[in-house]
């Protein structure tokens, strides 16, 4: 195996076919002179997303059997990665590569997880209501004092990546789960792009209910987390 890059770049990717080159392209520019890899992770697509991917040298895909969901790509992504930085990113084009460099520039001032949000959505009225309702019940109930969870593009240094679990709905809990391990989490705003090619892939009546007993679940295992510190002298020298 090559020598491990300073930051890995994960994308679950699920029907993106009119996207996937753009992005590759959106995030070679966003990086340029950086020692990056990119992890792209095709949850069952069923158009031509995994033939449209360029591999190259700093590309690597993962292809799933059958349709996972978006918390299992990204866990996928996340635990194949070999950065010290991990930063993860819609397939969309939602997000914009361009933010990257500031978020990680937030890692610098001690932070360990950093987390976009979108200040100004370019979603229909109803969508941004119903996000704004579901992050402030979330926020409050489980604590993370995260606005936008749903914002996928965020920042973390390698080793927060052991406080996540595999479940479906993860991703909408990954700064309650890290900041539930003592690790610093904050947020900043990022862009936020009209889709342009492409479907949105997940509904306020597939996910209302299970992000519900999802937050019951992780406020139980957040109170349940245990943290072991051991003293220097437990080391040997």
């Amino acid at each position: 195996m090559p020598s491990a890059p300073t930051l890995s770049i994960i994308v679950p990717l699920y029907n993106e076919e009119d996207n996937v080159g753009e992005l590759q392209g959106q995030v070679g520019a966003a990086l340029s002179g950086r020692d990056y890899e990119l992890i792209l992770v095709d949850d069952g697509s069923t158009d031509a997303t995994v033939a449209r991917v360029m591999l190259d040298g700093r590309t690597q895909l993962i292809e799933f059997a059958a349709n996972a969901g978006q918390s299992a790509a990204m866990y996928a992504g996340l635990m194949a990665a070999r950065g010290a930085v991990l930063v993860t990113l819609d397939g969309d084009l939602q997000n914009d590569p361009a933010d990257i460099p500031a978020l990680i520039a937030r890692l610098d001032e001690g932070w360990d997880l950093v987390c976009g949000y979108r200040a100004n959505r370019k979603d229909t009225a109803f969508k941004r209501w119903q996000s704004r309702i579901a992050n402030a019940v979330r926020s409050r109930f489980v604590g993370d004092h995260v606005r936008d969870t749903g914002c996928t593009l965020k920042v973390m240094r390698r080793e927060c990546r052991e406080s996540l679990l595999p479940f479906n709905g993860m991703h909408r809990f990954i700064p309650a789960l890290v900041g539930a391990m003592g690790y610093r989490v904050t947020e900043m705003p990022v862009n936020h792009r009209p889709r342009v090619h492409g479907a949105s892939k997940y509904g306020f009546g597939n996910r209302a209910l299970r992000a519900t007993l999802d937050m019951f679940g992780v406020r139980w295992l957040n109170s349940r987390r245990v943290r072991i510190r051991c003293k220097e002298s437990a080391f040997p020298s």
